[in-house]
């Protein structure tokens, strides 16, 4: 794992603030779905960021977002520059983060699992 620079997360953190109400103020597409920023990587140079999402909705809509995303990055990105208070503005790419639904899935599966054992197992009196 690479050493994590405090200024890069903070940067990264300050990237994810700011996207996330462009996001919701600037971009007007319809087509963009309900899109969360989860994280923010940034390189060490501050030349490249890694901009982590989730989108809900299928296959098709997390497609779709994405590509409507990396069309106006360059927007963003500009947006960014004079919002933060930073000589380079990171190069941002959008990338699908499935850990959300992994661990909703793996949730129910377990929630199943228990559901399923209690039904078969005898209820057992706690009155002594």
């Amino acid at each position: 794992m690479p050493r994590e620079f405090p200024r890069t997360r903070r940067v990264g953190e300050q990237i994810q603030r700011e996207l996330a109400e462009l996001i919701r103020e600037e971009v007007k597409d319809p087509r963009l779905g309900m899109v969360t920023i989860l994280g923010v990587q940034v390189s060490r140079d501050l030349s490249h960021a890694k901009v982590f999402v989730s989108v809900l909705g299928d296959h098709d809509q997390v497609a779709e977002s994405l590509r409507i995303l990396k069309r106006v990055a360059g927007f963003l990105r500009h947006a960014l520059g004079q919002r933060m208070v930073i000589r380079t503005v990171p190069q941002l790419q959008f990338v699908h983060d499935e850990s959300v639904e992994r661990g909703s899935r793996l949730s129910s599966l377990i929630d199943e699992a228990v559901a399923s054992d209690a039904a078969k197992s005898p209820k057992k009196d706690t009155d002594d």
